[in-house]
């Protein structure tokens, strides 16, 4: 194993995954979220950086090789049950956070099974966009939650009336909750369809992988 700098960056981003959610177990919210954020933000960079510095260094090894997938993995999955977890459990946000476990989960699996031969899975143009739409879709998802709970502080000490006037515009917004309200939907929006983007970009690249492999999954005459 080569402790060089791309290499701890890999090792630096799977440790990033886990933190995603133990920062919802000590701090309270919205700090836990800008943690949460900020934290996964900074580990998604690194993705790029890592492979980039590697290539450029010429030093690309195995255990990069192998665990760089795994990072990025963990770091998709963990947030995404953190994400679904805090959430109301609509259907637009469960089915293609489903959609996403599942085909990660498969294609480890495949990649298990075949060993050897599973650099016939290796990861394409296509899956590389699928995990940049899966890491920007959360990254916007995480915005979200921050912008509703400082929304909901400058709510505090307001009677419900109150609220409900400034919502509807019956009342003047003095300090800024249209705005938060406005923002939040705007990133509901924007990290719901690109997190349907990427499920169809998962789902795709998960049957191209299958596909792939099936020759070798067929049992000899």
């Amino acid at each position: 194993m080569q402790w060089n700098l791309p290499n701890i960056l890999t090792v630096l981003r799977l440790l990033a995954a886990p933190g995603v959610a133990v920062a919802f177990l000590f701090f309270g919210r919205p700090l836990a979220d800008w943690f949460a954020l900020i934290l996964f933000i900074s580990a998604a960079v690194t993705d790029w950086f890592d492979g980039y510095l590697a290539r450029s260094w010429k030093q690309e090894s195995k255990f990069g090789a192998m665990l760089d997938p795994i990072a990025d993995k963990a770091m998709v999955i963990i947030a995404l049950l953190v994400i679904v977890g805090y959430s109301s459990m609509s259907p637009w946000l469960v089915l293609p956070a489903t959609f996403i476990v599942f085909r990660e989960v498969f294609v480890s699996g495949l990649r298990e099974f075949l060993g050897h031969e599973a650099k016939l899975l290796s990861v394409t143009k296509l899956a590389k966009w699928k995990t940049t739409a899966q890491m920007v879709a959360i990254a916007v998802l995480f915005s979200q939650d921050i912008f509703l709970w400082h929304m909901l502080g400058l709510t505090q000490g307001m009677d419900g009336p109150t609220v409900d006037g400034i919502m509807s515009g019956a009342i003047s917004d003095e300090v800024g909750i249209l705005w938060l309200a406005q923002l939040r939907d705007i990133a509901g929006t924007i990290g719901l369809t690109l997190l349907w983007i990427a499920a169809a970009l998962t789902l795709i690249t998960g049957w191209d992988y299958f596909r792939k492999a099936l020759p070798f999954l067929r049992d000899s005459a």
